[in-house]
């Protein structure tokens, strides 16, 4: 019987974090190197991911804008030249869009979809293609709100790709699970953040969150921590194509 500790343990793995310079995005990069992996942290503030590093030797700043395939290609090859491995893969980056669909045009609508979706699909391909090591993990950031509709607040390219990438989830880890590769999707809630700032600085907003939520208030980063270890370890082993919420009930009612 394996001891509960070791289920979470990521010694002696590679893992690849986007979005990592702040936020949600920079407590993964810990959580996971805590955890005892080697973790390449992208984004595209390098003094950022710098500070980030200092705080945890095993986290290694890689500059990356997701959006340019180049820059997703040198990530991937990154972690693999360092390490010989890329076993977990956090697709964390996102942007959020306009929040009304008028005021965003068909570019600005791609765009997002660039980042929050095909950049996705392109690392995890990158990754499957990159070693057969067993173990190996995706992480999709979704969110609620490829789930259910965030008017008045959400917006249509950010709820189109978050929903996107939940069916994203489905279809590669029904592809790739005869492979051994674990593709799974982790779904937040109303967490406090650089992207959700504004929400929780105005009360009427933040009202409106403790309304929604069966436990009454927002998440704190901290509460996504073992949501995400569990999918991204053994601890899951026999999980894919799955949605993971964490979100205090909003989606519930």
């Amino acid at each position: 019987m394996t001891p509960a500790a070791a289920l979470f343990s990521l010694h002696g793995r590679t893992a690849v974090v986007t979005g990592a310079s702040a936020g949600l995005g920079a407590r993964f990069a810990r959580v996971l190197a805590q955890a005892g992996a080697t973790v390449f942290a992208a984004a595209r503030r390098l003094d950022r991911l710098t500070e980030l590093a200092d705080t945890e030797p095993r986290i290694h700043p890689v500059v990356c804008d997701v959006s340019r395939e180049a820059d997703r290609v040198r990530l991937a090859e990154s972690a693999l030249a360092a390490t010989g491995r890329f076993d977990v893969l956090v697709n964390n980056a996102g942007g959020a869009g306009a929040v009304r669909a008028e005021d965003e045009s068909a570019e600005d609508f791609a765009a997002v979809l660039t980042v929050n979706l095909v950049a996705p699909f392109h690392l995890a391909r990158l990754m499957a293609e990159s070693s057969d090591t067993p173990g190996r993990s995706v992480v999709n950031v979704s969110s609620i709100l490829g789930l259910v509709a965030g008017a008045p607040l959400g917006g249509a390219s950010y709820a189109a790709s978050k929903a996107g990438l939940i069916g994203l989830t489905r279809e590669l880890a029904g592809q790739w699970g005869p492979a051994g590769i674990r593709v799974n999707a982790l779904a937040p809630g109303w967490f406090r953040s650089e992207m959700t700032e504004e929400l929780f600085a105005d009360d009427r907003s933040r009202r409106w969150v403790e309304r929604g939520t069966m436990l009454g208030r927002g998440g704190a980063p901290g509460e996504l921590d073992g949501a995400l270890l569990f999918l991204a370890s053994d601890a899951s082993s026999y999980c894919t194509g799955q949605v993971l919420t964490a979100d205090g009930g909003w989606t519930a009612r």
